[in-house]
């Protein structure tokens, strides 16, 4: 299992914030997948985790973030470029496998690519309003 890039990963509070705040939700059984638009240009998804403690002690929750990118990264088509994916945990993942993790996201994938899609448009709408008003 290879690390992922530093620059494929959501790193600062401030991003998780921003994700959180603006993002648009896809809920499953285990998880919550926020997804938010990049603030620049488009660059591949980055991804976030985040697992409280009520997921369990460190251990699961580090077992649970790991599941989570092995995930993403077997997943990675179902996400576009220039989205952000934040994934809260919501409970214990002990016994759940990784080829659970990834049927239940691509379960949703059509929720999924549609929020995308929504979200890349909303970001190509306001491209195209705030050149019209400089005119």
């Amino acid at each position: 299992m290879q690390k992922p890039n530093r620059r494929r990963r959501v790193r600062k509070r401030a991003e998780f914030e921003r994700i959180q705040r603006g993002g648009e939700r896809v809920n499953t059984r285990r998880f919550v997948l926020i997804l938010a638009r990049q603030p620049d240009a488009p660059q591949p998804t980055r991804l976030g985790v985040t697992a409280s403690r009520k997921v369990g002690n460190a251990v699961v929750r580090n077992r649970a973030k790991r599941v989570v990118r092995e995930a993403f990264r077997a997943t990675s088509d179902l996400f576009r470029d220039g989205v952000d994916l934040v994934v809260i945990v919501r409970g214990p993942l002990t016994d759940t496998r990784l080829a659970e993790v990834v049927s239940e996201w691509r379960a949703a994938s059509s929720v999924i690519a549609r929020r995308c899609s929504q979200l890349l448009a909303r970001k190509d709408d306001s491209k195209k309003t705030s050149g019209e008003s400089e005119r």
